[in-house]
């Protein structure tokens, strides 16, 4: 099965770095090739599918917990109010929305910590794809290891992404090279080994895949949460989720005997992650019946999501990030929710 790279689009953005001491993610990458999207803009009578700044209207999805964890449905508009950096907004569009189109991301860890966990995360993975999405929904599948590889672009077939899922194998040849791609260019040799590329993975998933997508997005990431040498930090990672409107979900899966006596490392980093963004972290080691439980638990949650929308009272749409607090009126209830968005112009 051909195994396209992400890589190529990626070695690009390396240049950017290297040229440019410090600069920021480039505007104007390479993307990858996706389905044709709607750029028609919906009228203010008609709430979004979205969680960005789009004819000045902002849109985000949301659960709602109890103190135990259980999600609490039939909550109205009034049960709720929404903050920008602080100040009041006017919640505008208010719907309990549990069967919008959903565009889904699944990473999957292919490094060698992952050689006793992998083919559980790909059956139980399988079986999530089966039971999670329907007719109108979309998914790719992306692997990481010393590489980071696109299997499946976006397509509403379980049957390819269960193939995709299932061709990923463990890689960990490599160490310390160029990145695949530049040919032996004029680009120096990283000196950092590259095992796990999981950051740039996340980059990749949200910057070339998801920021192409409108609507309901999220992703779901199948790691121990440990990278070691991706050219991007953890901050670039959560800059680009957060840019691409998506709800990060990280199953720490993990062969604890794998690490010896020190153990892991990579929870700390993946909260930030998943926090940031709406989604959260779930351990689940290296027992199938763990997995199967997150795998429930976010099915639940991607369906049982509340959608607010405002007009925000700062229209200025100049790039920077908006705090952003959703409000319960009992003290009893939890909000899941991302904190905050990039206030950019859409491209279209």
């Amino acid at each position: 099965m051909l195994r396209p790279h992400i890589f190529p689009a990626f070695a690009r953005l390396l240049l950017s770095f290297l040229f440019v001491p410090g600069a920021l993610l480039a505007q104007d990458l390479p993307k990858l090739s996706s389905p044709d999207q709607d750029q028609s803009q919906p009228s203010e009578d008609q709430p979004i599918s979205s969680v960005k700044v789009n004819v000045n209207v902002v849109q985000l999805f949301f659960n709602v917990k109890d103190k135990k964890g259980g999600l609490i449905p039939n909550l109205t508009k009034n049960d709720f109010q929404v903050s920008e950096d602080g100040k009041p907004q006017t919640i505008k569009y208010f719907a309990a929305e549990s069967n919008l189109p959903l565009t889904l991301g699944i990473l999957i860890d292919a490094s060698g910590s992952q050689q006793r966990v992998l083919d559980m995360e790909k059956e139980v993975g399988g079986d999530f794809l089966s039971q999670i999405l329907r007719e109108k929904d979309l998914a790719f599948v992306i692997s990481f290891d010393v590489n980071v590889d696109l299997l499946q672009d976006f397509t509403s077939s379980v049957h390819s992404l269960k193939t995709a899922l299932n061709s990923a194998k463990i890689n960990t040849g490599g160490g310390a090279g160029t990145i695949p791609g530049l040919g032996g260019g004029p680009v120096p040799s990283s000196t950092i080994p590259r095992g796990t590329l999981l950051y740039d993975a996340i980059y990749l998933a949200a910057h070339d895949e998801l920021a192409q997508q409108v609507g309901r997005k999220a992703m779901i990431i199948l790691t121990d949460g440990e990278d070691q040498g991706s050219q991007l930090k953890i901050q670039d990672a959560v800059e680009a989720a957060q840019k691409s409107d998506s709800i990060v979900y990280v199953l720490l899966c993990a062969d604890r005997g794998f690490y010896g006596f020190g153990g892991y490392s990579g929870e700390g980093q993946m909260k930030k992650l998943t926090q940031e963004t709406g989604g959260r972290v779930i351990e689940v080691g290296n027992k199938m019946d763990k997995l199967k439980q997150a795998f429930d638990q976010v099915a639940q949650e991607l369906r049982s999501q509340y959608n607010v929308g405002y007009t925000p009272t700062n229209a200025a749409l100049d790039g920077t990030f908006r705090k952003v607090e959703i409000h319960a009126n009992s003290k009893d209830y939890k909000i899941q929710a991302r904190t905050g968005y990039y206030a950019t112009q859409r491209k279209d």
